[in-house]
């Protein structure tokens, strides 16, 4: 991002793939906003950087996050891009994990990328720009064992960011749907502390943030709606829409069950 004095608002500020974006647009000259309930993590992103400004604020609570929003704009000016970073991702079987943490991943992971959408975006439809950047997983792609939970939130995540590029084309605003395989995030450490599917251990390291951080700017540039930061997980996507039963046998057999 080289637009020097931007306003870029990122919501999960405070650690992981927010981190690495507030960092890295605020030392290519962009104003950045941080919103996350994490506050101590928010002053770990900020660092030395006067560019980055924090705000603690509760994703699922509509109100409050308006409210944020409007401050974040009287005080540093319109938001130019938004990157909705804000997830949890604690795993577990549908039918054994706790009900009240389904729901919480849905508040957070969906209900918060709502709340956000409705604060943000209609000041960027009435300027006519910007860039919404909503921060899906492989996971709203391919549904896997042991990860329903998460997977039903992403998969919201994407039919809402796709219906919303769809029904604001030719507005101006750049909208872009991110969709990588695992990333080495602090977020990977909910997963395994629950249940950590061997699917996912089979497919390697996970990929540095900054990839994807490329991979959305270049997809940005070039107009593309969905950013699937590397060559497997293209390949995951079109093996997911023509070979879903091929995925699904294999899944079976990794896990066992």
């Amino acid at each position: 991002m080289a637009d020097t004095g931007k306003v870029v608002l990122i919501t999960g500020g405070g650690s992981g793939m927010g981190r690495e974006a507030a960092r890295r647009f605020a030392s290519e000259g962009a104003v950045v906003a941080l919103f996350d309930v994490n506050t101590a993590g928010m002053v770990e992103t900020v660092g030395t950087f006067d560019s980055i400004h924090s705000w603690t604020v509760d994703i699922t609570d509509f109100d409050a996050v308006s409210a944020a929003v409007r401050e974040v704009e009287e005080k540093l000016g319109p938001v130019e891009r938004l990157y909705n970073c804000a997830a949890i991702m604690p795993f577990g079987k549908l039918v054994e994990q706790d009900n009240a943490i389904i729901h919480k991943q849905m508040a957070i992971n969906y209900g918060g990328l709502v709340n956000i959408t409705q604060a943000v975006l209609p000041g960027m439809l009435q300027r006519g720009r910007g860039d919404f950047v909503s921060f899906a997983s492989m996971a709203g792609i391919i549904p896997m064992l042991l990860t329903g939970a998460y997977t039903a939130t992403k998969f919201a995540v994407v039919a809402f960011t796709e219906t919303l590029y769809h029904e604001n084309m030719n507005s101006g605003v750049r909208f872009a749907c991110v969709c990588p395989p695992a990333v080495a995030t602090p977020l990977l450490k909910q997963g395994k502390e629950t249940a950590w599917p061997k699917m996912l251990e089979s497919q390697g390291s996970p990929i540095a943030p900054r990839v994807v951080i490329d991979a959305v700017e270049e997809c940005l540039k070039k107009g593309k709606f969905f950013v699937f930061p590397t060559r497997d997980s293209k390949i995951g996507a079109i093996m997911r829409r023509f070979f879903p039963g091929l995925i699904w046998k294999q899944v079976h057999q990794v896990e066992g069950f």
